[in-house]
This record gives C-alpha cells, sequence and structure tokens, in this order.
C-alpha cells in the first residue's frame, strides 16, 4: 500500500472516525485529537497485513477514544453548572440515504442521549456506540476491544439497559420538530410568555451550559412558567448586532444566536410532538467556537 492509498483511505473514512470518537467523548475537540492520533498511528504504522483498511482504523480509534475517555474520569475534572456536549454539525447529506439507518444515526448523537452516556463506563460507552450506532457485530467489537465476545454482550446489554431507563424517549417528525423550534425561536425572541406557554408542556426542563464562563442557569430549570419567563427576561435584555439561523446539530433542528457574527448560544429542543419537554442551551464560549468556521 502507497503512501497515497493510505491517505486516501484513511480519508474516506475519516467521517466515519470522527463519528466514533464524537459518540465516545461529547467533546469534537478531543474527538478531532483522537482522529489525529489515529491519521498518525496508520501513516508511520506498517500496514502490510491490513485486509480491511475501515475495520483496522475502527479498532484504532475506538482504542484511542477509550483511552482518552479514561483520561478525562482519571482528571476527574469538576465542570461549573450542568454539563452538555459539544454542538455537532451532522449533515449526513448522501453518505447516508436509508431513512432508519440515518434515524439511528441522528438518535445516537442527540444531546439526550450524550448526557445519559456519559453515566457510562469508556468500555460500555464503546460497545453501546460501535453496537448500536454503527451496527458492528459483537465479535467484531469484541475483537475490537480485546475481549471475550461474552464479556461485550454483556456490556452492550448493560448499556443498553442504562440509555433506556435513564433518556426520553420521543418519536417525532422531523417537520415536526423543526415547526416547534421555529415556533419557540418566535415566542422567545419576542418575549411572548403566553405563546411560550401553548408550546411548553407543564413539566419541561431547560438545560443550560455554559461552564461559568457566560451567563446561564447553574441549575437545571423546572416547569413551564419558570423556563418561560427565563426566556421573556433573556427577549428584554437583547445582545449586541444579534442574529439568528437555523441549522442541524446532534441529529436534529437548533437555533444558532450570533452577536457582532459570533456564535452566542445554541438552542434546542425536544418535544412530545405536541409540546416541548426538554429546552438545551449552550453558551460555552469554548464549545461553540467550532461553529465560528460555519459557511
Amino acid at each position: 500500500m502507497t503512501a497515497d492509498t493510505a491517505t486516501v483511505l484513511f480519508e474516506e473514512n475519516r467521517p466515519v472516525l470522527m463519528g466514533i470518537a464524537y459518540r465516545m467523548l461529547g467533546r469534537a475537540a478531543d474527538a478531532e485529537d483522537v482522529v489525529q492520533d489515529a491519521w498518525i498511528r496508520w501513516s508511520a504504522g506498517d500496514r502490510t497485513d491490513v485486509r480491511e483498511p475501515r475495520g483496522f482504523l475502527v479498532r484504532i480509534t475506538t482504542r484511542l477514544a477509550v483511552d482518552r475517555l479514561r483520561q478525562i474520569k482519571a482528571r476527574g475534572e469538576a465542570y461549573v453548572g450542568p454539563w452538555l456536549p459539544e454542538p455537532y454539525v451532522t449533515d449526513f447529506g448522501d453518505t447516508v440515504t436509508d431513512t432508519a439507518e440515518r434515524a439511528v444515526l441522528a438518535d445516537s448523537v442527540s444531546l439526550a442521549v450524550l448526557v445519559v452516556m456519559e453515566t457510562l463506563s469508556p468500555l460500555e460507552r464503546a460497545v453501546f456506540v460501535l453496537r448500536e450506532a454503527f451496527g458492528y457485530p459483537y465479535a467484531d467489537i469484541a475483537a475490537m476491544l480485546d475481549r471475550g465476545e461474552a464479556a461485550v454482550r454483556q456490556l452492550g446489554a448493560r448499556a443498553r439497559r442504562h440509555v433506556d431507563e435513564r433518556r426520553p424517549r420521543y418519536d417525532v417528525d422531523p417537520a415536526r420538530r423543526r415547526d416547534l423550534t421555529e415556533r419557540f425561536l418566535d415566542a422567545a425572541a419576542g418575549g411572548d410568555l403566553a405563546g411560550l406557554m401553548e408550546l411548553l408542556a407543564p413539566d419541561v426542563r431547560l438545560v443550560g451550559d455554559s461552564g461559568g464562563k457566560a451567563r446561564a442557569p447553574l441549575r437545571v430549570l423546572d416547569g413551564a412558567d419558570h423556563v418561560g419567563r427565563f426566556f421573556v427576561g433573556v427577549a428584554g435584555k437583547g445582545l449586541p448586532e444579534v442574529s439568528v439561523r437555523m441549522i442541524e446539530l446532534n441529529g436534529g433542528p437548533a437555533v444558532l444566536v450570533l452577536s457582532g457574527g459570533k456564535p452566542d448560544t445554541v438552542v434546542q429542543v425536544d418535544a412530545d410532538g405536541d409540546r416541548i419537554r426538554t429546552v438545551y442551551v449552550i453558551r460555552n464560549p469554548d464549545k461553540l467556537a467550532p461553529l465560528t468556521a460555519l459557511p
């Protein structure tokens, strides 16, 4: 295998490797570092006996992501306020034509699922991502992780049960979710409390992530009245040179608020079809920085 061929093969598989690393880590910068480390090992290593480049690259990336996740957990970093994953642009385009497969990939990268996955062990998370999001057989996952197949099956079952028990599940048509998001945006931007109350479920939750570096609730807000009045208050204060655009993040529609042309806030909602059940607000500037490069 020539160096040029190796480069082409790696770039062809980069989206898959990045998808695995991000789902494993929930941090775009860490995922990019892992993929870069995978490239270094791939380009500098002996590829003579590599018969399945994608499988080989997935194995390297998964092991590097497990190591990185263990390091993060070992540091026990304290985070100010609620934690949410870094926003991740998900435009599958023509790379995923099957509707069911697209739905699985979108669900596996949703904020709700990634938040729950933070509570899994590194190996549980690896098995869950490879099995549930990318459909790898347990035998292949066992080889990638250098574990017995029976043990990997147990890890997968435990992870699946944990995620199912803790994550909300709403089967909402994407067009309906986008409509609710746009109506929510109009009501919130206009400070329309009555309009917000029509959209918010009585037990709606607002999860804000600022990392202590921007203004956002340092605890989860519960209830339509609290959440609605919060957004009315935000609308009253305003932002300088504000602009808004709709983009797809983490498998669903999201609102990107810019101030002076720079990302200031990301808002995304989960709904049950009729009412909004959860509102996610990301304001940590470190997590929003990658969105600066959006066209």
